[in-house]
């Protein structure tokens, strides 16, 4: 199968207005969306839009409708004229377990045979808000793309910053590298990396175990790093809009 998972590491520097670090261990999964009602019959702990220990729904990416991803992202890479040759779609996020998930960022990879052709930026916040960032790509491997930021995200952030995305293509090994950057300097770097592991009954079980109750620790863990934030003297900033659901194509 294409799909698989990555048992890695998730980090977060701060560097303005205040100085903060976060590191903690995550699992993702890497789901190739032709493969999902296959995986749904082949491990008895995951399902596909039906409640299990862990389980992937429609609804929580894309148009959040509950409609199929894949007619999704390619009517979005007709729309904006990047290929009408995608074969084949994959997509990093984080499962639910036990019924809940919060993904703060997922990522689709969009590929015509071999070859990456667009990726989607897929953030949240925990507004129930989303904003999607559509690249196109133009080189398979080392891949660096950057835009303004157009979503609130963190309270405690200007919007007045861009993203610098730096990313390989997922195979053995995963990095996503994210700089965020005012007119001068560095505000934020995150990162995340992980090892390449079978997706099995067998791995998942073990990340049950190694990663307990991972995504409702992930909410927990936004919320008490904000608090923490908060104390060293973050200034929070307003919403001075409210979104659903958004997109835009980024012309890198």
């Amino acid at each position: 199968m294409n799909s698989c998972i990555y048992n890695g590491l998730v980090t977060h520097h701060r560097f303005k207005p205040v100085k903060h670090e976060l590191k903690y261990k995550t699992f993702s999964l890497l789901i190739d969306l032709d493969e999902l009602e296959l995986l749904d019959a082949k491990i008895s702990i995951f399902s596909f839009n039906k409640f299990n220990v862990f389980s992937f729904y429609n609804k929580d990416h894309g148009a959040r409708d509950g409609s199929f991803l894949k007619e999704w992202v390619i009517k979005n890479l007709k729309k904006f004229n990047i290929s009408n040759q995608i074969t084949n779609i994959k997509l990093l996020c984080y499962p639910r377990i036990f019924g809940y998930v919060f993904n703060p960022l997922s990522i689709f990879y969009c590929y015509e045979k071999e070859n990456l052709r667009a990726i989607f930026y897929e953030v949240k916040n925990t507004f129930n808000e989303q904003h999607t960032y559509i690249f196109k790509v133009t080189k398979n491997e080392k891949i660096e793309q950057k835009c303004k930021k157009k979503f609130y995200v963190s309270p405690f952030m200007d919007m007045n910053t861009y993203y610098n995305f730096k990313l390989l293509n997922p195979n053995e090994r995963l990095s996503v590298f994210i700089k965020q950057t005012d007119n001068s300097g560095t505000v934020l770097t995150a990162t995340q990396v992980g090892d390449k592991k079978e997706f099995s009954f067998k791995q998942l079980l073990i990340n049950f175990f190694k990663y307990p109750l991972m995504t409702f620790k992930i909410i927990s863990s936004i919320h008490f790093e904000a608090f923490l934030l908060w104390k060293k003297g973050a200034i929070y900033r307003g919403r001075e809009k409210k979104i659903i659901n958004n997109l835009s194509y980024e012309e890198n």
